[in-house]
């Protein structure tokens, strides 16, 4: 279960976002965070428990560090505001496709899917899109599917058809996606409650087709075909 000193800490941080504030109260983090790691533990067995592709998968290797890296950002403030962990085969920085917990005050959701892809991996899902298109269709229609994500994210999209694909392909509209993500908020109210747990379940198992067409096509098209 989520504390609610979680957001308060990151409340705090966001007004006092600087080395010395932050240095202050390590011990606070330290003892935020070892909690956090211990609830991601806890989803990540559940995880397991209906996607058995993530293995015995540490929660340190899915955690993003709270440290932001300002070498080309304008925005030099040293820190995020948020706890994120991806829960995926390999961990966070794999290429997979996998399930993402973001807790922030005011901005908590439930995603997953593949986000900024290589450029080979992005071709190979695209391709496996082409050609099971109905498949994929199919887990995008699905009840539990669609009980939960309205469509794939649509921040990043092309305006015209991919290179190497036919034009009037009829579903050209899903090859032009740039990443393959699906996203649910939540409440904050709901994060640290005990309902929880449960949601991340639901909501996690809803996403598994999705994520295992997209693991699926990579794998296949980059390392067997």
């Amino acid at each position: 279960m989520i504390n609610k000193e979680l957001f308060e800490f990151l409340r705090e941080l966001k007004k006092n976002n600087y080395k010395e504030w932050f240095h202050e109260n390590k011990m606070t983090y330290q003892s935020i965070k070892k909690e956090y790691e211990q609830f991601i533990a806890q989803i990540i067995a559940e995880i397991s428990l209906f996607d058995k592709s993530i293995g015995n998968i540490e929660p340190k290797n899915c955690i993003f560090r709270i440290n932001r890296d300002i070498r080309f950002s304008n925005d030099k403030s040293p820190y995020k505001t948020n706890f994120g962990a991806f829960i995926v085969q390999g961990g966070r920085n794999s290429g997979n496709a996998g399930y993402y917990i973001h807790l922030e005050p005011d901005n908590c959701f439930l995603s997953g899917g593949i986000y900024m892809p290589a450029a080979d991996k992005l071709k190979a899902v695209r391709t496996d899109i082409y050609e099971n298109t109905d498949d994929f269709i199919k887990i995008l229609n699905a009840s539990d599917f669609k009980n939960h994500f309205n469509t794939i994210t649509a921040e990043n999209k092309l305006k015209t058809a991919p290179k190497g694909f036919p034009k009037d392909f009829k579903y050209i509209d899903l090859l032009r996606y740039k990443d393959y993500t699906v996203i649910k908020p939540i409440k904050e109210s709901l994060a640290i409650s005990n309902k929880f747990i449960h949601e991340i379940k639901v909501v996690f198992k809803a996403m598994q087709p999705f994520n295992s067409f997209i693991n699926e096509a990579i794998n296949y098209h980059l390392n067997y075909k």
